[in-house]
């Protein structure tokens, strides 16, 4: 399984960005089994869950981001999105995303997150 982000970038404070994550590598028609998630790390800090999506397209945001951010998946072309509105200088890190093994119940709590995207740096200067 292959997770290869893109998107990201620098922006101003206000700006938006939206981070894709395309997952290959995986039985055909598969792709909806799958959990998504995106996470991120800022320097000096821990790595912090930024949102989940379900399979069947539910999903779920750390309190401090509701409103801003945006997950959401295209299952014909097996990619997950993060769109960020208002970015703030504290929303500066590395982005990843993640996927769980196939048919993982998501809902449970924490799903073992065992593929990874290779990451990309959103910077959002004041």
């Amino acid at each position: 399984v292959v997770l290869v982000q893109s998107g990201g970038g620098s922006v101003q404070t206000g700006g938006s960005l939206r981070l894709s994550c395309a997952v290959s590598g995986i039985k055909y028609g598969t792709y909806s089994s799958y959990c998504l998630g995106w996470f991120r790390q800022a320097p000096g800090q821990e790595r912090e869950g930024v949102a989940t999506i379900d399979k069947d397209g539910s999903a779920s945001y750390a309190d401090s981001l509701k409103g801003r951010f945006t997950i959401s998946r295209d299952n014909a072309k097996n990619t997950v999105y993060l769109q960020m509105n208002s970015l703030k200088p504290e929303d500066t890190a590395m982005y990843y995303c993640a996927a769980p093994p196939p048919d993982t119940d998501c809902s449970s709590g924490y799903p073992p997150w065992t593929y990874w995207g290779q990451g990309t740096q959103v910077t959002v200067s004041s």
